[in-house]
């Protein structure tokens, strides 16, 4: 396993020969609370991962114990003029939208406290582990602002929107067992597994071709809300993109060979 940090709050280990990428939110002493600093560092790996072709799955994951992440920096906030915070927003939205366009599959593993922005930050992966101390939340309104990193567009495509306006007027927290009931986390595994858990999956990812994983997540994203007829011609082109790639030769030709495929990745 390698590891390269990005800025002080960000790690970046690789596994399974570099195809399982794990970028840790590292701010132990403030919870992983999202600063302008912070974000922008996610901000860059996600960019780095993304243009990695080595790079198969990433999962997110937090170093510190008792949280995911807490949200935004609320003390660095209350610091900014209002013509800070308009330069920082741009940064602070790189964060997510880093996370969110990763053309890779992505999972989240989630324990402790994943409110506001962290959840936000959970809700932009493809799937989300959490263990039974998970407690997730966009408490916004409460301080007098909206989920500004997603949560408004990301929570009604996972809930519907009745669901995600009960959950974001009262700004309620939704523990582990409900979260999962409700369809906030995917999948509840036992505290303390969350991580190995989700790299557990991510290592199962990515054995399969990174060519199909790209494509799929390609028409899985861009095909959502369309109507049907759109998001077919959305999948045929995603289809056309494999079709006649090194990895579908090898593929179907492992299959008939019964053997192990050894992706080109092209």
């Amino acid at each position: 396993m390698s590891e390269e940090r990005f800025g002080e709050f960000v790690l970046v280990r690789r596994h399974a020969d570099g195809h399982v990428a794990e970028l840790a939110l590292d701010r132990p002493k403030a919870m992983n609370a999202v600063s302008t600093e912070m974000a922008r560092s996610v901000a860059g790996a996600c960019a780095a991962l993304g243009a990695d072709r080595d790079v198969r799955v990433v999962v997110l994951t937090s170093t510190h114990e008792r949280a995911f992440c807490v949200g935004a920096d609320l003390k660095e906030r209350n610091s900014l003029s209002d013509a800070e915070l308009v330069r920082q927003r741009p940064v602070a939205r790189g964060a997510y939208t880093g996370v969110l366009e990763l053309p890779v599959p992505t999972v989240a593993a989630v324990h402790g406290f994943a409110l506001g922005g962290g959840f936000e930050l959970a809700l932009s992966c493809d799937v989300i582990v959490a263990d039974g101390t998970a407690v997730v939340g966009l408490p916004e309104v409460s301080v007098g602002v909206i989920p500004g990193g997603g949560g408004t567009q990301l929570l009604p495509r996972r809930v519907g929107a009745a669901r995600a306006a009960e959950l974001i007027f009262s700004a309620r927290r939704v523990e582990a067992a409900e979260a999962r009931e409700l369809g906030l986390v995917d999948v509840l595994v036992e505290d303390g597994r969350d991580r190995a858990e989700a790299l557990a999956l991510a290592s199962r990812i990515a054995a399969n071709s990174p060519v199909g994983l790209r494509a799929a997540k390609r028409a899985l994203r861009l095909g959502h809300g369309l109507d049907l007829r759109a998001g077919l011609e959305v999948e045929d082109a995603a289809w056309r993109s494999v079709a006649f790639s090194g990895d579908r030769a090898e593929g179907v030709a492992a299959f008939n060979e019964k053997r192990k495929p050894e992706w080109p990745g092209e």
